[in-house]
């Protein structure tokens, strides 16, 4: 097998509240990592998409103001003081591509699911599209993707979200922060110590 083919990267879907959860993500993260971004040679951005106006559509602010004070290097884009969302992630991602010389890119994002998916971690390599649900034509983005499934889809999307509860959004963003972080921070050691 030529050394320059990698094999292809799994993704993990995990409930928040499953005990194995933080280090599952964890590993699922930095393995993602490691495979997609070697040595780190690619300045790592992370954009956290959704608005603090719908309780459904905040895990990717409350996901980027919690990384922002566990990692306060990092380069983080949307949080709840400044949200990343349908309005601005095109000009959003123009000033990534602008900053960052080929940046690699974990995009975090609610999405709607079945009612049985509700609570659900999903991490998978490729891009995300963020606001399909609400059938938003706006541009993928992500070398590879975390989206927690906040509620289930349906008719009225925009009311669904609306009532979505906050302490679930709440728990998923904490678990996938901690896991972005604790995943970086073993990445960079790993990194540091080649």
């Amino acid at each position: 097998m030529d050394s320059k083919i990698m094999p292809p990267v799994a993704g993990l879907s995990i409930h928040y509240a499953d005990m194995l959860c933080l280090n599952k993500v964890t590993a699922s993260i930095g393995t993602l990592l490691s495979h997609l971004n070697k040595f780190a040679a690619r300045p790592l951005i992370y954009i956290c998409i959704g608005t603090d106006k719908a309780t459904g559509d905040c895990l990717g602010p409350l996901v980027g103001t919690r990384l922002k004070m566990l990692l306060p290097a990092a380069h983080i884009y949307g949080t709840l003081q400044s949200p990343v969302h349908a309005l601005n992630l095109a000009r959003n991602i123009r000033e990534i591509q602008d900053a960052f010389p080929d940046p690699f890119i974990i995009a975090i994002d609610a999405c709607l699911g079945n009612a049985d998916r509700i609570g659900f971690i999903n991490i998978k390599p490729g891009g995300l599209v963020p606001g399909s649900a609400l059938h938003k034509d706006l541009p993928c983005i992500g070398d590879f993707h975390i989206s927690g499934v906040v509620n289930t889809a349906g008719y009225f999307q925009h009311l669904i979200l609306q009532n979505t509860r906050l302490f679930l959004v709440d728990q998923m963003a904490e678990m996938i922060a901690k896991s972005l972080f604790l995943a970086q921070y073993r990445f960079m050691g790993t990194i540091n110590h080649i």
